[in-house]
């Protein structure tokens, strides 16, 4: 890798250098800070009230290698966004750390129901989330001076009974509101297909949103292949479509009939390699397959998942993938392109990002 791209620093990507991120969760990358600051307003105990201490208390959660205990440190980053003030902020700030990060299109997603222990019905939390993004790009500039855009993707707990009201809630919502862009099966997959949503996801797709959906844990190509035949567009994580290919990183790599698929049509995976090792669905970063991917003409991305729990940023993330895999600056420009190309957003907008940010930045 070439050590010019990153910053000494940080050890992640210069930041004036422009980046993209499609699956990165609202309430995985809430401020330690502000966590402790809200939570103390609502009296809720944490484990620790030291900024630091609390930050690294978020990553030992994840890199325990239990998925359930990954998963549980999200009532804290929940238990502080059940306000119009707490969810407005939370939105706000994710948005200006992105793009102190180079970042320059994302789209970020959340679950509005998890969102209404205090109350609010879930049209007061989609407005708050949506003033709170505005307010950030309104007001974002990354280091090398470029504004951000950021999305939204609206989720549906796959452990629950709502996906047809969000889908219904998602549809209505963006109708009135372009910068909703998608809708997203999150939560369990083991035992959650999308085929238990198979009316939600109808739905969606008559209403012409655009469709991604979680497909990282067992049973592995049954998950990947369901939520293709329900129509996703992109699938969440895939790091499991490895299975389905031999010889990955050998001379004569062969692939699946679902890889292929996947491969030969583009079909984007939002891949969060730092998850994929904490959460035990691969040993390590070299062994992770989106660099032999990648090489092999797949539409790979890389992303952050949750920024609190993994104790990444997009530009760390990008320079440990380069490093594990020996990328090059036209493989790493790649992958930003896959990004803002794969982005569900408005066409024109994306191609304005690539042509004027993204490709002069790198090129």
């Amino acid at each position: 890798m070439n050590t010019t791209l990153l910053d000494p620093r940080t050890g992640g990507l210069r930041a004036d250098l422009p980046t993209a991120v499609l699956h990165d969760h609202l309430d995985g990358g809430l401020r330690p800070a502000t966590i402790i600051e809200l939570a103390d307003a609502i009296g809720h105990p944490l484990p620790s009230a030291d900024e630091n201490e609390l930050a690294r208390w978020f990553v030992r959660g994840a890199e325990q290698g239990d998925l359930a205990a990954y998963l549980d440190t999200f009532r804290h980053t929940t238990a502080v966004m059940q306000t119009a003030e707490g969810l407005r902020r939370v939105a706000r700030e994710a948005v200006l750390d992105l793009a102190a990060d180079g970042v320059v299109y994302a789209e970020v997603r959340y679950a509005p129901e998890k969102h209404q222990e205090r109350g609010l019905s879930l049209d007061e939390i989609m407005q708050a989330v949506q003033d709170g993004l505005a307010e950030g790009m309104s007001e974002a500039r990354t280091p090398g001076g470029f504004p951000i855009v950021v999305n939204t993707i609206v989720c549906a707990l796959r452990t629950e009974r709502r996906s047809l009201e969000i889908a219904e809630l998602t549809a209505r919502w963006r109708r009135r509101d372009p910068r909703i862009v998608g809708f997203d099966l999150a939560g369990a997959e083991t035992g959650w297909p999308a085929a238990l949503h198979a009316a939600a996801l109808a739905l969606i797709r008559a209403e012409l949103v655009r469709l991604t959906v979680h497909a990282s844990e067992e049973p592995d190509l049954l998950l990947i292949s369901d939520a293709l035949e329900h129509g996703a567009e992109r699938i969440g994580h895939g790091v499991r479509l490895a299975h389905d290919m031999t010889d990955l990183s050998g001379p004569s790599p062969r692939l699946g009939r679902l890889a292929s698929y996947v491969r030969d049509r583009r079909i984007c995976l939002e891949m969060a390699p730092t998850c994929h090792v904490q959460i035990g669905a691969v040993d390590s970063l070299e062994r992770h397959p989106i660099g032999p991917m990648l090489r092999l003409g797949f539409n790979v991305t890389v992303n952050t998942d949750n920024r609190l729990m993994s104790g990444v940023k997009v530009s760390t993330e990008m320079a440990a993938v380069a490093q594990a895999h020996q990328l090059t600056a036209p493989e790493l420009h790649r992958l930003v392109r896959n990004a803002v190309e794969s982005g569900f957003g408005d066409h024109d907008e994306r191609q304005h990002i690539m042509t004027t940010i993204v490709d002069p930045a790198w090129r």
